[in-house]
């Protein structure tokens, strides 16, 4: 089978296209054929060396999270799938053991990773991860959702976004932006959006922003949400000087839910309105199993369309790679091998 293997990581020109044989699937394992994977701002850090998860001890490393497509084979002590079955993956890796394995949510795991190896031709995953498709959902639609609607859905659920909550979104026309945007009005709840493109904002309010503001100055975008009203929940992607902008939107008893650093590792907030706002901060990382069947079975009954802004082939991942890099799309890119 063909991968696209990250074979130095420096860039899109890491990417190259090699062989390897197919696997065999041990027990309760299943394999995939893949029909669409998406692609991540995970994915590209660990492309670019950006990434403690993978070194050069590791290459060639085989990337991508979001698997969907058709089983091929099973292996022992598998019964909730069976080949011919089409499924979408949960990358959630977990322990199976520790406190909150048992108890739950599981992506509270001590030990929690993620799966890798969906830019390929075949995928090798743990049967119990996968999710079956309806009928009338698309596996390229379904490749969309694993990553960016389950982490942007989890994190609505943390702030308990609400009909007629506001919910501010920087970075709107991202990954977890869009998905954060299109989810709000799922729910209900009003959205807030930025991003330094006016056609980028004019296509996500086509998907349901309420209040698009182009800008990426934190002083800037602070009065023009000021000018729109308080803000419920922040969908907070980016960190860095976003997190205090987050803070300053907020209404008093407000929630900030944290997923990202793409703007930057650390932020200093002011400790004071924080404590004295009644203000709530909160970390998240993705989302659950139980969070991606609802998602499937919100797309299956017309609830919502993941946003898909091209596919690429699997010789052309560099390219999407490269895609994502220059930030000219919105929505999902995925690779179709």
């Amino acid at each position: 089978m063909r991968i696209a293997a990250f074979t130095d990581l420096t860039g899109p020109d890491g990417v190259s296209i090699i062989d390897r044989p197919t696997p065999e699937p041990g027990r309760r394992e299943a394999l995939v054929d893949i029909e669409a994977c998406a692609i991540n701002r995970h994915d590209l850090w660990i492309l670019e060396g950006d990434s403690a998860m993978v070194d050069t001890d590791d290459l060639p490393f085989v990337s991508g999270l979001d698997v969907a497509g058709v089983v091929r084979d099973v292996g022992e002590d598998v019964a909730n799938v069976d080949p011919g079955d089409r499924v979408v993956l949960c990358p959630n890796e977990t322990c199976g053991t520790c406190r909150y394995c048992r108890e739950g949510p599981e992506n509270l795991c001590e030990n929690f990773s993620l799966y890798h190896g969906g830019l390929a031709e075949i995928a090798c995953v743990r049967a119990d991860r996968l999710v079956a498709l309806p009928d009338d959902v698309g596996t390229v639609e379904a490749a969309a959702l694993p990553t960016a609607y389950m982490t942007a859905y989890h994190m609505l659920r943390r702030v308990e976004a609400g009909p007629t909550d506001l919910v501010f979104v920087p970075g709107a026309t991202g990954g977890v932006g869009v998905a954060g945007v299109q989810l709000a009005a799922v729910l209900g709840a009003h959205s807030v959006g930025t991003s330094s493109s006016r056609a980028k904002l004019d296509r996500l309010e086509s998907l349901g922003l309420d209040h698009a503001i182009v800008g990426t100055d934190p002083d800037q975008l602070r009065t023009a949400i000021a000018d729109i009203g308080p803000v419920d929940s922040v969908l907070n992607h980016l960190g860095g000087a976003y997190t205090q902008l987050g803070l300053d939107v907020l209404r008093r008893n407000g929630r900030m839910a944290v997923c990202g650093r793409t703007a930057g590792g650390t932020s200093e907030i002011d400790i004071p309105d924080l404590f004295l706002g009644h203000k709530r901060l909160i970390g998240s990382t993705m989302g659950t199993q139980g969070d991606l069947e609802t998602l499937v079975d919100l797309v299956d009954d017309g609830a919502f369309t993941p946003e898909i802004d091209r596919t690429y082939p699997l010789s052309e991942a560099g390219a999407a790679f490269t895609a994502m890099q220059d930030r000219e799309s919105v929505g999902k890119l995925l690779i179709t091998p």
